[in-house]
């Protein structure tokens, strides 16, 4: 089955929760949130590098995001870049490009992740990630990748697994157990002290040929709409089909459409850094802090008897804070934000 490997970016998300630096006309996953030079976007791109070759790259997105695409990660084909006309979760997208990628290489070996999560350890990452290339490459397998937890964490789905033993082809692999949603606090510390439950990071692999089958067999009104198309991929008439049928697909995630339903389904425990960054409190965690717990970018920020905070200013030549703990600062293209971080959730509808 050992087939070639594609990277599959998911970049369609609205994405405004770093609200005002992030908005639904440019959501997060195109903007240098960590101060570092590169976008959300294109460091997810930089961390597969040697493992998947540019001809290889998928990036699912929307079509009002296309220019943005294009420009952060210009040696993509052109025609790697696949337009939803609108959103409808993570299965129809996958299931879109899973026979897209079949059609050009029906052997492809592929690995999933969203476009705007961060990595820390990337040389741990990269050896996770051709580990369980090279195992799904020889399987029916599907692996999503879970990250060992280190916080009662309820803003994350967990996955169960089964470590009484690993697969004979990789000991590092385990069979899924369930999935789990979200939970209350209480609940999260029992996960967490039960050692077998791991942060579901939403990154998948497997062969194409594993995930299209799983697609006929769990979603077989879904997978008609692509299979039926397949003789039209890379022809003129292909994004005219898509903008008339991808609004028939059911609104639903691969997590409950395919991962929930699937027989072979496992999970590589691993620890190399990881975050969703779905919050100003995260991208705090995750950001190189002063001795005080401040995580600054901009241009020009001095900070006076304050801790714990946040400030991330774009277009302000010269920022001076004083007396504040626990805060956020924001500032994009003339808007403002100051705001606690136990109450960001509050100042969401501004994003609107």
């Amino acid at each position: 089955m050992r087939g070639r490997n594609h990277l599959v970016i998911m970049a369609g998300g609205a994405g405004t929760r770093f609200w005002p630096m992030s908005t639904q006309d440019n959501p997060k996953q195109f903007v240098d949130v960590m101060g570092c030079g590169r976008t959300l976007l294109q460091l997810t791109y930089d961390r597969f590098g040697g493992i998947v070759p540019v001809e290889n790259v998928w990036v699912v997105t929307s079509a009002k995001y296309a220019d943005k695409v294009y420009e952060q990660l210009p040696d993509i084909p052109v025609g790697n870049v696949l337009l939803e006309p609108c959103r409808r979760n993570t299965a129809p997208c996958i299931a879109y490009v899973s026979w897209k990628i079949k059609s050009v290489d029906p052997k492809a070996n592929i690995v999933v992740t969203p476009s705007d999560h961060i990595v820390v350890n990337v040389p741990e990452f990269q050896r996770v990630v051709r580990s369980a290339l090279g195992f799904v490459a020889e399987s029916d397998a599907i692996v999503t990748l879970g990250m060992k937890p280190n916080r009662p964490e309820t803003g994350y789905g967990y996955i169960q697994a089964d470590l009484s033993y690993s697969t004979a082809r990789n000991k590092e692999i385990y069979r899924v157990d369930s999935f789990k949603e979200k939970p209350d606090v209480d609940t999260a510390r029992k996960y967490i002290m039960q050692k077998n439950f791991f942060w579901n990071a939403g990154i998948f692999i497997w062969n194409v040929s594993t995930i299209v089958n799983a697609f006929r067999v769990y979603q077989p009104a879904l997978s008609a709409i692509f299979e039926d198309m397949l003789p039209v991929y890379g022809t003129e008439a292909e994004q005219k089909l898509i903008d008339e049928r991808f609004p028939l697909c059911e609104n639903i995630s691969v997590d409950y459409a395919i991962l929930e339903k699937a027989e072979e389904i496992y999970v590589f425990p691993a620890e190399f850094g990881w975050s969703d960054l779905g919050t100003w409190g995260s991208l705090l965690q995750n950001m190189e802090k002063d001795s005080y717990g401040n995580a600054c970018t901009g241009s020009s920020i001095s900070l006076y008897e304050t801790s714990g905070s946040v400030v991330h200013t774009d277009t302000l030549r010269r920022v001076v804070v004083q007396g504040l703990e626990g805060f956020i600062v924001a500032e994009k293209d003339g808007t403002l934000l100051i705001c606690r971080l136990s109450e960001e959730q509050r100042i969401r509808q501004f994003s609107e």
